[in-house]
């Protein structure tokens, strides 16, 4: 700081004219006027720059608009009727010829593009009803509506949060978005740091039962098909490497599942890399695929020798792949299996020999 000068640091105030001597005096800020060209100069820089900037995020929308304006500049109206006339007859030769191109790069954006719009359209009502819309330096902060993609029944839309804002501050708000939004139910997914998924369901496509599945010559164990998500895509269920539960009230679909399952494996039980060992306490579900299993009991003594067989199994598989791999291949000499168990509740606490219970029983910690 230079000695001799006065220098003061703040916000320039200018005393607001008043004819009473006598009146206390009040401050503002001083006011610039600035010129007009100035003004119009600026506007004209930001719209150039709005202008580079849609050129170079939307190429395709540029370059039919730049197009429809040097058709127009050159023939007039006719060049520009008979420009609309080819792209028409183009659209449609590409879905005759090309129906999976025609979906991808023209049915899908536009029907993404509509339910955009559905959703633009009542986006600031439904972030401020439902009490998602923040106030800073006392104006409303809307969530961001990033993109949305329609698949099958389920509309996910891409939100980017307002900052201090949670997945589960929506999450608390699911049933509101859902009403806001006219749809059946609302979930809430984590896709980004910033950004999370609405996963809005219009209809209910699981109401009505779906035939089997078609039976395929691959069999993946990471995602077995057994069935069809909400959005039309398939179910896939993991094996390997992983224990799966099914539960369900009476009526639910617990044998769909399991059927499927076995639906699924059937490639790999023919071809003998997978085996099916099947407990069926009630007889009434599994025994109608037994000569599809490779081990089956009903009866309490024998489930338990065949459950304590899979241990031995299991330790001796140990005993010979240990030191040597950690990734298990299966093959017909070593054979996947796929423990199946139908009312495991009848073995661990419905089980009336109690010497069968306490055998089935996990052994204490010591």
């Amino acid at each position: 700081m230079a000695r001799g000068r006065n220098v003061v640091h703040g916000e320039h105030l200018a005393q607001v004219g008043n004819r009473d001597p006598f009146a206390a005096p009040v401050w503002r800020s001083p006011v610039y006027r600035t010129p007009e060209a100035v003004i119009w100069l600026v506007q004209l820089l930001r719209l150039l720059w709005r202008l580079l900037w849609f050129t170079v995020t939307h190429p395709a929308l540029a370059a039919v608009a730049g197009l429809a304006v040097v058709t127009w500049l050159g023939l007039g109206w006719p060049g520009l009727a008979g420009l609309a006339l080819a792209a028409v007859t183009g659209l449609a030769g590409l879905r005759v010829i090309q129906p999976d191109w025609f979906t991808r790069f023209v049915t899908v954006p536009v029907r993404d593009w509509w339910r955009w719009w559905f959703y633009r359209r009542r986006w600031r009502a439904a972030m401020t009803l439902a009490g998602l819309a923040p106030d800073y330096r006392g104006q409303p902060m809307l969530p961001v509506l990033a993109g949305v993609h329609r698949n099958g029944s389920v509309d996910l839309v891409r939100v980017g949060l307002v900052t201090g804002q949670a997945p589960a501050d929506f999450a608390d708000r699911t049933e509101n978005l859902a009403h806001a939004f006219g749809a059946r139910l609302c979930r809430v997914r984590d896709a980004v740091p910033g950004v999370l998924l609405l996963e809005l369901v219009r209809a209910d496509t699981l109401a009505d039962p779906i035939p089997a599945l078609p039976v395929t010559g691959e069999v993946d164990l990471a995602g077995l098909p057994v069935g069809r998500c909400e959005d039309g895509t398939p179910w896939r269920l993991r094996l390997v490497s992983t224990h799966v539960l099914i539960a369900g009230a009476t009526g639910s679909g617990k044998g769909s599942v399991i059927w499927s399952l076995i639906r699924a494996l059937l490639p790999a039980i023919a071809a003998g890399w997978v085996q099916v060992w099947a407990l069926d306490p009630k007889r009434m579900e599994l025994s109608f695929g037994r000569a599809l299993f490779h081990r089956y009991a009903c009866q309490a003594a024998a489930m338990v020798e065949l459950l304590e067989a899979a241990v031995a199994e299991m330790h001796d598989r140990a005993e010979q792949f240990g030191g040597r791999t950690r990734t298990f291949t299966p093959s017909a000499g070593f054979p996947f299996l796929v423990i199946l168990v139908d009312e495991l509740a009848f073995l661990t606490a419905y089980q009336p020999e109690r010497d069968l219970r306490n055998a089935l029983r996990p052994p204490s910690p010591p």
